[in-house]
């Protein structure tokens, strides 16, 4: 029998995971401060609608999806393994780095599992761009550079950096395999004091320097992932088709004498499983529930966002 489920919050994307562990026979609850909420999706899904107070403590639920505001993760996860619950926390865990870091200790400290929605780390593009990555195709990785931009979300505690950014930072957490030893960020404000440009200048201890660019007022989306190394580079777009989201070029690169010469290529379309990622990260859960492994997208590595969150946000005075 699959691992029994509670979802706490049912805004947009809690009822993205409802759907999914439905799918997966996994859900068996569904709770919000709103008890219309969780009522509507109770209904739809035929599980108990369970009030917020009462959650943690049902012996029939083994494991909670936090998909809550982030100033509410990590209250409500401490107390998920205080009460023996493992976890899976949506991003940001936490809007303190102290605050992150209490949560990730709590979990170790009852031994139960803690994961943190970075999604696009189980995205098949991802994967396999990774794969090429620690299978040298690339060489000697240089640079790595994300571009996430198109128009809203509008938050009015999150700015673009820390809605937008968590999961491409995941992501050039995993090809570097350090945190940045320099951060610099910079940011514009248009609507009101919370950035809706926001620019992450990084640099890492091995050598790889990388740039992040977010926004949630620009005029087209994109959604691209790059890597640069000295044999190749790695494109993985999200707003192309399955058939050419992960791309590579074998451009080449050399000096001759006083000067640089270049040979570009075309690029090649790498093959990707066809696959939603909230499922796959949805069956990591239940699979690192089921076995007790430490999940791919782990606390340690929430809390690593976390910081350069941190160290990156741009605090604009507020406008009248």
């Amino acid at each position: 029998m699959a691992p029994r489920i509670a979802v706490l919050g049912c805004g947009y994307w809690g009822g993205n995971h409802i759907r999914t562990l439905n799918a997966l026979g996994a859900l068996q609850a569904v709770s919000d401060a709103n008890p219309d909420n969780a009522g509507r999706f109770a209904s739809q899904f035929g599980v108990p609608a369970v009030p917020v107070e009462e959650l943690f403590t049902r012996p029939d639920i083994d494991g909670i999806v936090l998909a809550l505001p982030a100033q509410f993760h990590a209250h409500y996860a401490t107390l998920a393994v205080q009460n023996g619950k493992d976890v899976l926390v949506e991003k940001p865990i936490a809007l303190e780095v102290a605050d992150a870091e209490s949560e990730v200790e709590a979990a170790r400290a009852n031994g139960r599992v803690f994961m943190v929605g970075h999604v696009l780390r189980f995205h098949p593009a991802f994967e396999k761009l990774l794969e090429l990555v620690q299978a040298g195709a690339l060489g000697k990785i240089g640079y790595v550079h994300s571009h996430r931009v198109g128009l809203g979300k509008f938050h009015t505690e999150n700015d673009a950096l820390w809605d937008l950014a968590p999961h491409d930072l995941s992501m050039i957490l995993a090809v570097t395999g350090e945190e940045p030893s320099v951060i610099r960020g910079e940011g514009a404000a248009l609507l009101d004091h919370l950035s809706d440009f926001a620019h992450l200048h990084l640099e890492f201890p091995g050598g790889i320097k990388g740039h992040l660019f977010a926004s949630r007022l620009n005029p087209y989306r994109e959604r691209r992932f790059s890597v640069v190394g000295s044999k190749g580079m790695a494109v993985f777009d999200d707003m192309e088709p399955w058939g050419r989201k992960l791309a590579l070029y074998r451009h080449e690169v050399w000096r001759e004498g006083n000067h640089w010469d270049f040979k570009s290529a075309e690029p090649e379309y790498i093959a990707v499983e066809e696959a939603m990622p909230l499922t796959r990260e949805l069956q990591h859960f239940l699979h690192c529930i089921e076995t007790r492994e430490q999940p791919r997208t782990n606390g340690r590595e929430a809390i690593s966002v976390l910081r350069i969150l941190t160290a990156g946000t741009v605090r604009h005075p507020r406008q009248d």
